[in-house]
């Protein structure tokens, strides 16, 4: 019945990382608590158990709170498609794409299903933790918002503010917000927390000191580096950040610059005998790698263009003719074929762009976007697998005689006839333990027997620890209203 908002001094600040903390930290308190962002914009994204899409954050602070993710947890998804428009996802379903001026005339209607959807969860559970977008410091954004304090006023919701001191100037964040927004906003913030300290934080007292004194709010403390944020599904892909192994199956992966659920590729960093690279733009597929994965991406056309700008696709070629290994999921699934045609200008304007040419299949863009979780079995080891489709396209050829996996016995996805590329829409396979362990045999490699989804838990509640050694959680969670 109650709620608490954490908003935070610009983006990457640690906001869902904390949210996810504070939600399992209160669940461990005896209460019910789901998760909230009125507006999230991302391409990494969640299928829900209603059939819907979020933001991959609020997957993981959902699972945070021992619940299945909802649409209404995150009733705005925003999911780039250029650098200048968005498809616009509401309350799990695609309404249109959006430029930025055309989206802020939609703002006044999102507000109505940002209400609903936050009404529902609060009436079904003790505490909802919403999280904020960006910075409420954008005052040139402050008429019509629905993420920040536009949101917290409408729905009266109290509001704590998270500063960054890893990037510099905290003090500056954190006064400098207050300076700009207006005193009726101000009025909703109860608080401050400084996130990602390394070092000694009583460094930092007199600075704190400075804060409360300028600003008049409390802070609710100062929570060190959390080392351990890198074994959990991260929202953006320049988060990646897992040890580099000198050693072990090394797989590769594009990041794109549309990339969509790069997320995929989490489970095997905790393995001891892969080697990640996620390879950026400018940068040559080395030729020591043995797997390249072409991952999902959110305009697949667009991101055929950024790849043979990188000279990745004379490199893939290379890599197939040394006797490598690729993998396309999704998107990549769609660029790995003769053609991706996109009649209706689902993803861009209209037209079609050749593609890579190493599977025998062809991509049709159009139709209803496919969101679902399935179950399968792969067809190289038989091993059964879990995972989810959200695209939108069908794809078809003669390389789909020789699928990747089998749904309800049909086949799905397509490998070449010497086995060595391979395509699929499935997302998130490798969270599959049995599967994972399969897929690393098949190069020789052995995967850990330890449990990717138990790790994450583990990990969930190390965070929640933290939070609770470093900051006042009673206060916080006593905030809400």
């Amino acid at each position: 019945m109650t709620a608490l908002m954490i908003q935070g001094t610009g983006s990457n600040v640690g906001k869902s990382m904390l949210v996810a903390g504070l939600c399992r930290a209160a669940v461990r308190r005896g209460l019910s608590v789901a998760p909230f962002k009125p507006q999230n914009m991302s391409n990494n994204a969640a299928v829900t158990a209603d059939g819907g899409e979020i933001g991959r954050a609020q997957a993981l602070q959902a699972r945070a709170c021992g619940l299945a993710a909802h649409t209404d947890m995150n009733p705005v998804l925003l999911k780039p498609e250029s650098d200048v428009g968005a498809q616009v996802v509401v309350q799990g379903k695609r309404l249109t794409t959006a430029k930025a001026r055309e989206y802020a005339a939609l703002k006044p209607r999102l507000m109505g299903a940002v209400l609903e959807s936050f009404e529902r969860l609060r009436s079904a559970y003790d505490l909802v933790i919403v999280e904020g977008a960006g910075s409420p410091a954008e005052a040139n954004l402050r008429a019509g918002d629905i993420a920040n304090m536009g949101f917290a006023q409408a729905a009266n919701v109290p509001v704590v503010l998270c500063g960054d001191i890893d990037r510099g100037g905290v003090i500056a964040q954190i006064v400098g917000t207050q300076a700009v927004i207006s005193a009726e906003d101000a009025a909703l913030i109860q608080g401050f927390i400084i996130n990602k300290f390394r070092g000694d934080p009583s460094l930092f007292d007199d600075g704190y000191k400075l804060i409360e004194q300028q600003t008049g709010w409390r802070g609710h403390g100062v929570a060190p580096w959390f080392g351990d944020a890198w074994k959990l599904p991260a929202e953006d892909a320049l988060d990646i950040a897992a040890p580099v192994r000198e050693q072990g199956l090394h797989v590769v992966c594009l990041r794109l610059s549309r990339i969509a659920n790069f997320d995929d590729l989490d489970p095997l960093t905790l393995e001891p005998n892969v080697r990640l690279t996620m390879l950026n733009a400018g940068e040559v597929i080395p030729a020591d790698a043995d797997v390249v994965i072409i991952p999902g991406s959110k305009s697949t056309r667009a991101d055929l263009a950024f790849l043979r700008a990188q000279g990745w696709d004379v490199d893939i070629k290379a890599h197939v003719r040394r006797g490598g290994h690729v993998l396309g999921i999704c998107g990549g699934y769609q660029m790995l074929g003769s053609v991706v045609d996109d009649p209706e200008g689902i993803e861009g304007p209209s037209g079609q762009a050749e593609g890579l040419g190493l599977l025998d299949v062809s991509t049709v863009m159009g139709g209803n976007k496919s969101l679902r979780e399935v179950r399968a079995v792969h067809a190289a080891t038989g091993a059964d697998m879990r995972g989810y489709e959200i695209h939108i396209g069908r794809t078809a050829g003669g390389d789909c005689a020789r699928p990747f996996a089998r749904i309800d016995g049909r086949g799905e996805g397509a490998v070449s006839a010497d086995g060595r590329v391979a395509g699929s829409y499935l997302h998130g396979m490798f969270t599959d333990d049995s599967f994972r362990r399969a897929w690393l045999a098949g190069f020789g490699t052995q995967g850990t027997s330890a449990r990717y989804e138990t790790q994450i838990d583990a990990t969930l509640d190390a965070l929640a620890d933290h939070l609770e050694t470093h900051l006042d959680v009673a206060g916080l969670i006593g905030l809400a209203r």
